[in-house]
């Protein structure tokens, strides 16, 4: 039976405020491996168009597998995320779908393997759960896991909001910026040639199709130079 504290540890993922990426997979990760019976250790992996952005594990020999499936173009984290199913490898010693996998996953000790993936959008999440033994890893048990997955999804989805209150925040810096610099340059402008601020823009728009340039950059032009060249 799954320990009471799941439900209070798998909400804790979802607290971006304090932690990294790096961090918050980990601890899917480490909760993972505690929490399903028979599985010796965990992976899971932060994607975006189809390729690993972030990854943690309980241990480094398994953080490799990774890798082994991307070389390979072939294995159980591609196969999840394809097909949106848990993609189970019950022995390893016999698993003839990802020849390049499970000899990797024989060196470092793995015997089966349960990956699942979550992808509410560009980015998704996949969880491995490894286990010493083969068929140890009881499909019964992926509810369990998918339960966690979606806690992972979850904290995709918070990541990528977080990220667009980020860009949203440096788009308005951005703005603001190139807003002083245009002010700064009509003023030079309406100072040198004796106009209004509409009229000043106007100038600067015309010299900006005339030289293929942007506003802001004529702007940069019209202060770096003060008044010389201006007619």
């Amino acid at each position: 039976m799954a320990n009471p504290d799941l439900a209070r540890e798998a909400a804790d993922l979802l607290t971006i405020a304090d932690k990294s990426p790096a961090r918050s997979l980990g601890e899917l990760a480490a909760l993972a491996a505690r929490q399903v019976p028979a599985c010796s250790g965990a992976a899971a992996t932060l994607w975006r168009d189809g390729e690993p952005l972030i990854m943690a594990a309980t241990h480094p020999d398994i953080s490799g597998l990774t890798e082994v499936e991307l070389l390979a173009h072939r294995g159980p984290e591609s196969t999840a995320l394809v097909t949106g199913e848990a993609a189970h490898c019950p022995d390893t010693l016999a698993e003839e779908r990802w020849p390049e996998y499970a000899q990797a996953a024989l060196r470092r000790g793995v015997r089966c393997s349960v990956t699942l993936a979550h992808q509410p959008g560009p980015a998704a999440v996949t969880l491995s759960l490894f286990g010493a033994r083969p068929r140890v890893l009881d499909p019964a048990e992926v509810p369990l896991a998918e339960l966690l997955v979606a806690a992972g999804g979850a904290l995709v989805d918070n990541l990528s909001q977080f990220g667009d209150a980020r860009r949203a925040a440096l788009q308005f810096r951005d703005a603001a910026e190139s807003r002083a610099l245009v002010d700064q340059a009509k003023g030079i402008l309406m100072n040198a040639l004796g106009c209004s601020a509409d009229e000043a823009l106007d100038r600067m728009r015309q010299i900006s199709q005339q030289g293929n340039m942007r506003v802001t950059e004529v702007a940069s032009k019209i202060i770096d130079s003060g008044q010389s060249g201006l007619g």
